[in-house]
């Protein structure tokens, strides 16, 4: 079976229309544009605001901004990351944006800022990156946040962050001090880039997915009032959505995953009788993606569980989905050959955006590392 769609006759009728909807996109205005997206830099605005529009970017919201569907939320970035992995990379991107805004409690928040965030009206990323690994003790929190009347003012750069834009925003954590010292607390909050005390500045060329609207952003005294703030002490509110924000991505690796597949299969017909030797046919790698897609719609049904277990076999299907895409991709490579190698080859692409599934915050070291750190908490004594 796809792995990014349910059986038809199974689907109800929200799904069915949305993921068709998202198909047709997909298979419509961003195949044409997927080349400018990979190579050129190209940032599909209007498809992204098209798929939002469909309901693919906050279907695991709760009503009246979505259904309240992780596998839902899945299947459609499986859907469209299955024709372009920057897209659905981005689709995450907007989607947990929106899930900050849903689980702040503010009322700021919840309201008109969520729909529009929902609905595509406002596009919006994550800057989490470093503030996970920085709770896995892999790096510091970039950001500092200090107490003013009224709010904060936070100071700092991050280097890497995507589905931005000058009239974008994104969820953001900064470690609050006074006077220098720890105040042992981290503020996480919504950073508007038109705001004053925001800076955008262009990122070094990646070797993929370059139209992902990423930037460096860099902050002087900006103002965060309580209309802004996600959550006040941070740890919780990433301890109650850490497993949601992780399992969401397994749509970019199911959907780069089954489009290398298809790709081995459309050659076939010709090499089928010289591809018969080698390791991870696409037979055996479909039926390893499915029962993979089954176990994380399984998890998805969930998504808030806040077991350590629970949040172990998340971080194992986001490491199994990286490696399977890894897989997939080099096999869809040996399978086409020379036509593989071509730079305006699909298989060519899906190589680079499988790189980049196994390196994104959380990368598959990183996924390891928090396995074996919390695997030594739920041991037996």
């Amino acid at each position: 079976m796809n792995p990014a769609d349910l059986p038809r006759e199974l689907a109800p009728p929200a799904e069915h229309s949305l993921l068709a909807a998202v198909l047709a996109i997909a298979q419509g205005p961003l195949a044409e544009q997927v080349e400018g997206i990979d190579r050129q830099g190209h940032y599909p605005r209007a498809v992204l605001q098209q798929l939002a529009a469909a309901g693919a970017m906050s279907a695991h919201l709760a009503a009246p901004a979505g259904l309240g569907d992780y596998g839902l939320a899945i299947r459609a970035m499986a859907e469209a990351s299955r024709v372009c992995g920057a897209t659905g990379f981005m689709m995450w991107c907007q989607a947990v944006c929106g899930l900050y805004l849903e689980q702040s409690g503010n009322p700021a928040l919840t309201g008109d800022a969520l729909l529009q965030m929902a609905s595509g009206q406002r596009l919006g990323g994550t800057a989490l990156s470093n503030p996970m690994k920085s709770y896995a003790q892999i790096e510091s929190l970039l950001l500092k946040a200090t107490p003013v009347d009224g709010g904060y003012l936070v100071n700092g750069a991050l280097p890497w962050v995507s589905n931005l834009g000058p009239d974008h925003c994104c969820g953001a954590i900064a470690a609050v001090e006074a006077d220098g010292q720890s105040l042992g607390k981290e503020l996480m909050f919504l950073l508007r880039c038109d705001a004053p005390g925001v800076s955008m500045r262009d990122c070094p060329s990646f070797s993929a997915m370059e139209g992902t609207g990423t930037w460096a952003l860099h902050l002087k005294d900006y103002f965060v009032g309580a209309g802004e703030v996600i959550a006040d002490p941070a740890k919780p509110t990433i301890a109650r959505i850490r497993a949601a924000f992780v399992m969401l991505q397994c749509g970019m690796a199911v959907g780069i995953t089954q489009g290398a597949i298809d790709s081995m299969w459309a050659v076939e017909a010709q090499l089928g009788h010289v591809n018969q030797f080698l390791e991870d046919r696409p037979d055996a790698l479909q039926a390893e993606l499915d029962a993979l897609t089954a176990r994380v719609m399984k998890m998805a049904e969930t998504p808030f569980d806040g077991s350590t277990a629970f949040f172990i076999d998340v971080l194992d299907a986001r490491a199994h989905g990286a490696e399977l895409c890894l897989r997939a991709a080099q096999s869809a490579l040996m399978h086409q050959g020379a036509r593989g190698y071509l730079m305006s080859s699909d298989v060519q692409r899906r190589v680079r955006e499988s790189h980049f599934v196994a390196i994104v915050t959380p990368a598959i070291k990183h996924l390891r590392k928090e396995i074996a750190r919390l695997s030594q908490d739920v041991m037996p004594v």
